[in-house]
């Protein structure tokens, strides 16, 4: 039997990637299309619920999946752990799955993965995270996500060495760990994970030149794993298996 699926935030950017890979999906097809003010109640009957909306409104989509009983899988930007945690309970009480994707791009997992297997290793750590001048959050959600695993794989070494934090030019720690957010024309989405010792400094660069073709591979796997999912999952790393396993 097919599985309807409802898009939240349809005709946006991710929301048309989104739905152009589910057209491909086998078993599969998108039953509503849903805008950022359509009616939620609107998301009664599918099988699963997927939200590319705004952080404004993603709260609410996830809210009203949950209250139904759907999974719900959201790519919407600036779901941070203290946002996720309010959400959780709801979760684990309606037995059903909320699946959080910061970035459905597998070199952007491997990339934040990399930087926080390699977070021990370096006392200091800091993000610069660019993207297209359109997009209204910052710091983006994946370079929240990498902030956070970093603090989790340091948690025997304590916070990273951010000096002068108090200074608006530092950039906003989360986790402790400074990021840096560019807002320009041109560009789709880059991030450099920089991690500093003494005498030596590593970078971790992942850089986005098509987010159609780096989406799409994630987005075949993050849907079929969201439909089944129990609980809150956070990351594509949780998905694909690198090796590295994050903390939800």
């Amino acid at each position: 039997m097919t599985k309807q699926v409802a898009l939240v935030g349809g005709s946006g950017k991710l929301g048309g990637i989104i739905h152009a890979v589910i057209n491909e999906l086998d078993g599969y097809e998108v039953a509503r299309v849903l805008t950022s003010s359509s009616d939620l109640r609107d998301l009664e009957g599918v099988d699963l619920v997927i939200d590319a909306t705004t952080p404004q409104v993603s709260i609410d989509v996830v809210r009203a999946a949950i209250e139904l009983g759907i999974n719900v899988l959201i790519g919407t930007s600036g779901w941070s752990a203290e946002r996720i945690a309010l959400v959780r309970p709801l979760v684990e009480a309606a037995q059903t799955g909320a699946v959080f994707i910061p970035n459905f791009s597998l070199g952007s997992a491997l990339g934040s993965a990399l930087a926080a297997a390699a977070a021990p290793f370096f006392p200091s750590v800091e993000i610069i995270e660019a993207h297209r001048d359109t997009k209204i959050d910052s710091p983006s959600g994946t370079a929240v996500r990498t902030a956070e695993l970093i603090a989790a794989a340091r948690a025997d070494q304590g916070p990273v060495n951010a000096p002068h934090a108090d200074q608006r030019a530092r950039g906003q720690q989360v986790a402790s760990v400074p990021i840096h957010s560019l807002r320009r024309p041109g560009v789709i989405a880059r991030q450099d994970v920089i991690l500093s010792g003494a005498g030596e400094s590593l970078t971790i660069t992942h850089d986005t030149v098509d987010s159609a073709q780096a989406y799409g591979p994630g987005i075949r796997l993050a849907v079929p794993f969201a439909l089944e999912a129990r609980g809150v999952v956070v990351g594509l790393e949780n998905i694909i298996d690198i090796g590295i396993q994050a903390r939800s």
